[in-house]
């Protein structure tokens, strides 16, 4: 191999590096037997939420991954892969592909890493069904409310009781 493909190899493994380290969290899946259109519609379901994804050599990924520790992902890097990068939040990438992989039976969802934490099939799938950031403050802000609620009830039926027995 010539001297300028290992350099450019090199550029390619400290180019995924970087996009590892600033991703939120990222997941690898395996896509072969997705059509062009349903690889497109996945991309720019990624896109719409603020995620990514990037076919890369599973050469290049393994490097980076050991780079970085992850050496959980090697034994994963076999077949076609592409890596979902995730860049608003720690779910939003495996959300979607585990979404997609419900409806399109080709998509596989392997394995990830979530704020820095190597996930395995299991847990990825796990995070994956955490409900969104908006639903979880949805629910939050109905807990806080509900005995606010209850309270504003009690004190309203209190005030027609008074009133009744005044009258």
């Amino acid at each position: 191999m010539s001297e300028r493909a290992i350099e450019r190899k090199k550029q390619q493994v400290a180019d995924l590096v970087e996009r590892m380290q600033s991703a939120r969290s990222f997941v690898i899946i395996d896509y072969s037997g997705l059509t062009v259109e349903q690889v497109t519609k996945l991309r720019r379901e990624l896109r719409d939420n603020g995620c990514e994804m990037a076919v890369i050599k599973n050469n290049i990924t393994r490097r980076a991954a050991q780079e970085l520790g992850f050496n959980e992902l090697e034994q994963t890097l076999v077949g076609p892969n592409a890596v979902a990068f995730s860049h608003e939040d720690s779910v939003s990438a495996a959300k979607i592909v585990y979404d997609f992989a419900l409806e399109n039976k080709a998509l596989e969802l392997k394995v990830g890493v979530v704020d820095g934490e190597y996930m395995d099939n299991d847990n990825i799938k796990v995070i994956a069904t955490i409900p969104s950031r908006e639903t979880l403050l949805t629910m939050i802000a109905a807990g806080i409310l509900q005995p606010i609620k209850e309270v504003a009830i009690a004190l309203d039926l209190m005030a027609q009781e008074l009133e009744e027995q005044q009258a």
